[in-house]
């Protein structure tokens, strides 16, 4: 009997092992693929866009076009935040230093995060390393300009003029295309150019309208409502061509003015996010932005303010487009010796 009980007892222990076993195993299949779902869920918070200019500049106006599509299309909250100086990388190292869950992304003119290496230092990131490019938009055609009481109107006038005195020349951010260019100009030319670095468009338009200085540069997002009441004069374009929107006012090369620091420096607003963001986040993000440019009024109205010609790049194309821009510029800023000093 005792043999007996001690037989039944092992197949009932047995048998409730298994018992146990299968409803733990169908337990299993029933959460795990909620408790996946629960996991995947993206965005599962509002989605922040750290722009790197401060309000009044493409860089601005780009981050919030997106934002306002991207919240559409994905259902969720999508804040901007700016946070300018420092060349860029104030954005920058907090975007590349936030978790890489899809939730933080940066809005920034590549040309900051492609002199990085070069032009600071000290970097606090690796621009090539520490980021993933996501997409690209073009600046479009932006003017150099002029307060309205500057005796020129064009580049030859101008370095006429500086070479009688130093013309102050504004600068929305250290290392870029139009820093230079106006540099390389000095050096082609002999021109007398005092370059004041900004935190952005805005700032360096405050100053130029009220005649603190005597150039600067600019998209027509940062620029055009100035010049549109007589603020300021266009007296060349820097990217772009020719448009009906600045009747008369000729490229660079119109004006004689060839060669790598002039033509091969196209500024845009690139949009990336932290190393080790999940690649299918990355993919879903480049889609979005790409179709905005079609779908998306408010993207398109900014494509048209602009004057913006080219695609918006994702993919192998911006891929491309980095490894082909980015050594030019930071050929051009060894050869010319800019520093951030």
């Amino acid at each position: 009997m005792k043999q007996f009980d001690t037989i039944t007892s092992g197949k009932v222990a047995t048998a409730r092992r298994r018992i146990l076993g299968a409803g733990a195993g169908a337990l299993a299949v029933c959460v795990a693929p909620s408790s996946l779902r629960a996991q995947q869920a993206w965005p599962s918070r509002p989605i922040r866009f750290v722009a790197a200019q401060g309000p009044g500049a493409s860089n601005d106006a780009t981050a919030r076009a997106w934002a306002d599509y991207l919240a559409t299309r994905l259902n969720a909250s999508v804040v901007v935040e700016n946070k300018p100086g420092a060349a860029g990388m104030i954005a920058a190292e907090h975007v590349a230093r936030s978790a890489p869950d899809g939730h933080t992304y940066l809005v920034t003119l590549h040309s900051q995060l492609a002199q990085a290496p070069v032009l600071l230092k000290k970097p606090p990131i690796d621009t090539s390393k520490d980021l993933v490019p996501i997409a690209m938009m073009s600046t479009g055609t932006s003017p150099a300009i002029v307060k309205k009481d500057l005796p020129v109107n064009n580049l030859k006038e101008l370095v006429e003029l500086s070479k009688k005195r130093p013309v102050t020349v504004g600068n929305y951010s250290i290392g870029s295309g139009w820093q230079m260019m106006v540099s390389q100009m000095a050096k082609d030319t002999g021109a007398q150019f005092d370059i004041i670095h900004y935190k952005g468009t805005g700032p360096m338009m405050v100053d130029l309208v009220s005649g603190q200085i005597d150039m600067g540069a600019g998209s027509l997002a940062g620029v055009g409502p100035a010049i549109q009441r007589g603020a300021v004069r266009p007296v060349a374009l820097i990217s772009g061509r020719q448009t009906d929107r600045l009747p008369g006012v000729q490229t660079l090369a119109e004006q004689g003015f060839v060669g790598p620091a002039y033509q091969n420096l196209q500024e845009c607003n690139m949009l990336l996010a932290p190393a080790g963001t999940p690649p299918e986040i990355v993919e879903r993000m480049a889609a979005l932005v790409e179709e905005s440019g079609a779908q998306s009024e408010r993207v398109k109205n900014l494509l048209t303010t602009l004057v913006v010609n080219e695609p918006m790049l994702t993919g192998a194309a911006l891929r491309a487009f980095i490894d082909r821009t980015w050594p030019v510029y930071q050929a051009m800023t060894r050869e010319l010796k800019l520093t951030t000093d």
